[in-house]
């Protein structure tokens, strides 16, 4: 009976301590670290595994190292990321008595240049996620403050045509300005289309199986 006892006693304690609100600074700080952690993990996961299936060549052992690699480092990067914003948000409140926007926006700056300044593919690829849609807000938000004035007509036709007619020409002019992964895809879908042998590879595969096994 001591092992089911001492369980209920930590457990008693332990959820004892969180309803303490002196701690729930720390605390939510800790839970941040969780929750990016799990996050990360989450919405790494499934896109590495297609993209790993879809383009990369070598091994099922090589295969599954890459999306476990990824995966590790979107989650920890994330997690750490989540801990380093809260933590300083936190302090600078503790430090200053209250709230200001400018907490936020300095203990994000400090966690985006300690964790996510590294210039590296995951990185890249969520700095860049992030890029697309603090310009649609910073749009919206100028328009709300009146610094721009609001179209009279939906916009979102002209971005559509300036993003596709951008991306594609810098794809089949410059493509080496591109993203590794948005190369690998876009060849994908407009050069390996151009090339077929035989209804194998024209409808079944994208490459020859022979070629694709060489």
């Amino acid at each position: 009976m001591a092992g089911p006892d001492l369980i209920r006693t930590i457990l008693y304690t332990m959820n004892n301590l969180l309803q303490q609100e002196k701690y729930k600074a720390a605390l939510a700080v800790l839970k941040g670290f969780r929750n990016g952690a799990v996050y990360g993990a989450k919405i790494r996961a499934p896109h590495a595994l297609v993209m790993t299936f879809l383009f990369r060549s070598g091994s099922l052992k090589d295969k599954l190292r890459a999306i476990l690699k990824a995966t590790y480092t979107h989650s920890r990067n994330l997690a750490c990321f989540v801990f380093t914003y809260k933590g300083l948000q936190a302090l600078q409140e503790r430090i200053q008595g209250k709230s200001l926007q400018s907490q936020s926006f300095l203990a994000a700056c400090v966690g985006g240049w300690l964790v996510f300044g590294d210039n590296n593919n995951i990185n890249s690829q969520i700095n860049m996620y992030l890029l697309s849609r603090i310009l649609f807000a910073l749009s919206r938000l100028a328009v709300e403050k009146g610094f721009i004035p609001a179209p009279k007509q939906d916009p979102f036709p002209l971005f559509a045509t300036l993003v596709w007619g951008i991306v594609l020409w810098l794809f089949e002019y410059h493509p080496h300005t591109l993203q590794p992964s948005l190369q690998s895809s876009m060849t994908y879908l407009y050069h390996d289309s151009n090339v077929w042998h035989d209804i194998s590879d024209f409808l079944v595969y994208n490459k020859p199986r022979i070629a694709s096994q060489k």
